[in-house]
């Protein structure tokens, strides 16, 4: 089993919202990475960070997008720095993976500054700047296709998307 889509993109992409509206729009199960590793881990990202620090994290989110590759037949969201590692990049060159494209201004609007975020806990602005720059090159390896969500709502992403998937 695979995953209708892959949603991948930088924190206020709208990753969950939108893939949330697609999952509902096909008529499928729709998971976030994020929210699977808070499960397996019991305990939210920020305590993961601060308890076992973010290389815990990332070989955590590593096995679990992997696990969810692999077994997930919906709309998979995965979290925004799951693109980092190299086998991630490696493992969704096979599937349909869609790249939420945002620029710094409504990112800014979406994540509300860091909020739950740890890695946009000091200087969240020019952080999150700085993750989505260094980021965007590897979101455009992966991506199946780009679809910019610049003031646009998720119901109009959502058509849009699953418009390309069929």
């Amino acid at each position: 089993m695979a995953p209708v889509a892959v949603v991948v993109g930088p924190p206020g992409a709208g990753k969950t919202t939108v893939g949330q509206a697609v999952a509902a729009l096909l008529g499928v199960d729709f998971a976030d990475t994020d929210h699977l590793i808070e499960a397996a881990a019991g305990k939210p990202i920020p305590d993961i960070f601060i308890d076992e620090g973010e290389v815990a994290f990332r070989a955590l989110e590593k096995t679990t997008v992997a696990g969810a590759l692999e077994t997930f037949g919906g709309v998979l969201a995965l979290g925004g720095g799951a693109i980092l590692d190299p086998g991630t990049r490696d493992l969704l060159r096979p599937h349909k993976v869609i790249f939420l494209s945002v620029e710094l201004p409504d990112a800014v609007k979406r994540v509300g500054l860091g909020a739950g975020r740890p890695l946009l806990s000091v200087n969240p602005r020019a952080t999150l700047k700085f993750l989505m720059d260094e980021r965007r090159p590897l979101y455009e390896s992966v991506a199946t296709h780009t679809v910019k969500t610049d003031a646009r709502e998720p119901a109009d992403l959502a058509t849009e998307i699953a418009g390309l998937l069929s």
